[in-house]
């Protein structure tokens, strides 16, 4: 296929449309694309990107001083550097999806009617993906990597912060693809940082299948909000740990002292910390100190504040804040039901861990608790594509259609009912 579209307008509209038609011819292609080829194109842009890895730099560096001068703090800064390491985490990421089963093409659950024909399901692309996502540029790889390999083609649009390293990144995929005799159609990446960019691309309905956000909640929110195209997507990580009174201790502080500090600023960070009543005397002082230790300011219930005087009063708010910062809400509960309540009102359906000894708590959590993710004696932090084996993820969704949890190669595949006959006829 070539890599023929429509004349570019300087028009933004005309301009995305022809991203959009160009979008749509290459998801064809890369659907009929073979294993071998998609694979060569991931281990070719990989390669890519460590012999381009100067001008990596040197492009990141652009975006760092851009955002330097515009005052951005240190996190922001964190967030939009590559670094060398970061580059070979890209290239590694890719030769990690390289590695991954193919999903397209499978088939499953193949039988004989009564009529003679056999019926299955075939494990499909979902066509064009439009991925819209904040500051870091490494997701510009992982996204397109996750496309390619599931057989989608995509529209990237970066944030402008990212700009120059997000097209640096983006000519090394393209160098991927040629390789492997692709079109580099198949990844687009939008090099405006006009908004209305954005707000085109998400009701695109001609082009585009899917828009995926990833990025902060008031992103999410509005692409949600004006979307014309389905979304995957979560909106708040407000993720808890429930310490059961048949908790071992020790496991329990391991375990909520991870899902709390490992790393503040993620959507599967511990924001609420829940306490059987009958286990708090032996298990709230000792948490407590430890997470002092590392900084962390605690807010508890007027219980809790019996046990750690100096612990700060917790609002009403608290209960519903997704910190993303060293901040812990603390609640001592009753029993294993006032826990699934609070868990139920309060929580954000992302991911919620009990740690427990009691098989019957245990078995009632993971049927009661409605979250994308749950988990018995171990911490939330473990909720993620890597983590799950997935090899990496795209973002994770807490919707109930399609797509739930951390979403891989899977999830962005759906599947078609497929019928084998001879001449079969229906009488």
């Amino acid at each position: 296929m070539t890599n023929s579209r429509p004349p570019v307008s300087q028009d933004l509209s005309s301009h995305m449309e022809s991203l959009g038609f160009a979008a749509r011819l290459a998801s064809r292609e890369i659907a009929r694309a073979t294993t071998a080829q998609k694979n060569q194109a991931l281990l070719a842009a990989a390669q890519s990107l460590e012999h381009n890895k100067e001008s990596l730099l040197k492009a990141n560096i652009q975006d760092i001083q851009h955002a330097q001068t515009a005052g951005q703090d240190a996190a922001f800064i964190d967030r939009l550097s590559l670094g060398e390491k970061g580059i070979r985490s890209m290239a590694e990421g890719l030769r990690q999806v390289a590695a991954l089963q193919d999903p397209i093409g499978g088939i499953t659950d193949l039988n004989y009617r009564p009529s003679g024909i056999q019926v299955g399901r075939m494990r499909v692309p979902l066509g064009v993906i439009g991925i819209i996502y904040e500051s870091r540029p490494n997701v510009t790889a992982d996204a397109a990597a996750l496309c390619l390999k599931s057989g989608n083609a995509c529209i990237l649009r970066g944030g402008s912060e990212a700009l120059h390293s997000n097209q640096a990144i983006a000519a090394c995929m393209h160098e991927g693809l040629k390789a492997a005799g692709l079109s580099t159609n198949i990844v687009q990446v939008l090099d405006t940082t006009d908004r209305e960019a954005v707000d085109l691309l998400i009701t695109m309905k001609a082009f585009v299948d899917v828009i995926v956000p990833r990025g902060g909640k008031g992103l999410i929110e509005r692409i949600s909000k004006h979307a014309c195209i389905p979304v995957i997507k979560h909106l708040d990580g407000v993720c808890h740990v429930f310490v059961d009174e048949s908790a071992e201790i020790t496991k329990a502080i391991a375990i909520s002292i991870n899902a709390k500090t490992q790393r503040y600023g993620t959507c599967n960070t511990m924001e609420t910390l829940l306490i059987h009543a009958a286990i708090a005397p032996r298990f709230l002082p000792s948490i407590a100190s430890l997470m002092r230790e590392k900084g962390v300011e605690l807010r508890g219930c007027s219980e809790s504040r019996r046990y750690v005087a100096e612990m700060n009063e917790a609002t009403e708010a608290d209960w519903y804040a997704e910190y993303l910062a060293p901040i812990l809400a603390i609640k001592i509960v009753p029993n294993v039901d006032a826990a699934i309540d609070h868990i139920t009102q309060y929580g954000s359906q992302h991911t919620d861990a009990i740690v427990t000894e009691h098989h019957g708590n245990a078995m009632r959590f993971l049927h009661e608790v409605d979250s994308s993710s749950v988990m018995i004696n171990a911490s939330t932090r473990f909720a993620d594509g890597f983590e799950y084996g997935l090899g990496a993820e795209i973002g994770i969704s807490t919707d109930k259609i399609h797509a739930r949890g951390p979403v891989g190669l899977e999830g962005l595949t759906s599947q078609k009912y497929i019928v084998f006959g001879d001449g079969h006829v229906r009488s």
